[in-house]
């Protein structure tokens, strides 16, 4: 199924960069929670090669609470800025609410990225009535903002297929354009590590669903805790689950770091043959 969005195809491997207006992101530790240091963060990340910007103003796991208002505030301004400023990019926002979705998408936000699995069935009816797209992402039942509890699945992959493909098909009788929803496995939300790594080796399967599928791999727990390596040391495991999910058929990638991304996808792409080479020289002179 063709993606489109802001009126436009994306194209195949298209990078997500993440701006968080959070002063306690798991990563960034609030790096970009000041609205000019986001604002850079935004102008950087496009001239590094994202297709999408995606803003966030609440914290995905633990933490203290995040007033509706307080999450307006941090991600509305923004998109409004970012649309200005550069017309063309897509503009996500990651949120379960619908009064921010609301919010965002008056300011200019093209995406809804509902990282809790329509915890708030509004946000699918925000996104018809204002032309958005939509991520519909799978949490096993988690509520927003909880970490798992020894979740259990008999198949961990089917119970994504049925949730999210489920959620999308929701989403256009609420109004979404079918060619605007992606699926998310959404990995380690609601799942535990061996849940996460099974997501990323059978992903062909939600792939040939038919749906557009989006993963968020970047520096997750699942990456860590299968190297055993802190929040700062995960980027080349994140690179290789960036690659696996590539060739499997993914067709979005939310990172923090565009750039070696880009690269990876570049590289993806040019091995199936789907990408010709940048600069090939070697055995040609």
């Amino acid at each position: 199924m063709p993606l489109r969005l802001r009126g436009r195809a994306l194209p195949a491997y298209a990078v997500m960069a993440i701006v968080n207006r959070t002063p306690d992101s798991f990563y960034d530790r609030g790096a970009t929670f000041g609205f000019d240091k986001a604002r850079r963060r935004v102008d950087q990340v496009i001239a590094d090669g994202a297709t999408l910007v995606d803003v966030g103003g609440v914290k995905a796991g633990h933490g203290p609470d995040v007033s509706t208002t307080e999450e307006i505030d941090r991600t509305a301004s923004l998109v409004a800025a970012i649309r200005s400023h550069h017309p063309d990019v897509v503009i996500s926002v990651d949120t379960y609410r619908a009064k921010v979705a609301e919010a965002v998408c008056a300011a200019g936000a093209d995406v809804l990225n509902d990282t809790w699995a329509g915890s708030d069935p509004a946000v699918a009816a925000v996104a018809g009535r204002f032309g958005a797209g939509l991520v519909c992402s799978h949490t096993g039942g988690s509520p927003p903002r909880t970490d798992p509890h020894r979740p259990r699945y008999d198949d961990v992959v089917a119970s994504v297929l049925k949730t999210t493909t489920a959620l999308a098909e929701r989403a256009v009788a609420a109004g979404v354009d079918r060619d605007a929803i992606l699926i998310d496995p959404t990995h380690d939300f609601g799942k535990n590590t061996h849940h996460s790594l099974e997501l990323t080796r059978r992903l062909d399967e939600l792939c040939r669903s038919g749906w557009p599928v989006l993963v968020s791999l970047s520096r997750k727990d699942f990456v860590g805790e299968t190297l055993s390596l802190g929040v700062h040391e995960r980027l080349s495991g994140t690179l290789a689950a960036t690659a696996i999910s590539a060739w499997h058929g993914a067709q979005v990638f939310r990172a923090h770091d565009v750039v070696a991304t880009r690269h990876v996808l570049d590289m993806v792409a040019s091995i199936k043959g789907e990408r010709a080479p940048g600069a090939p020289r070697r055995g040609l002179a």
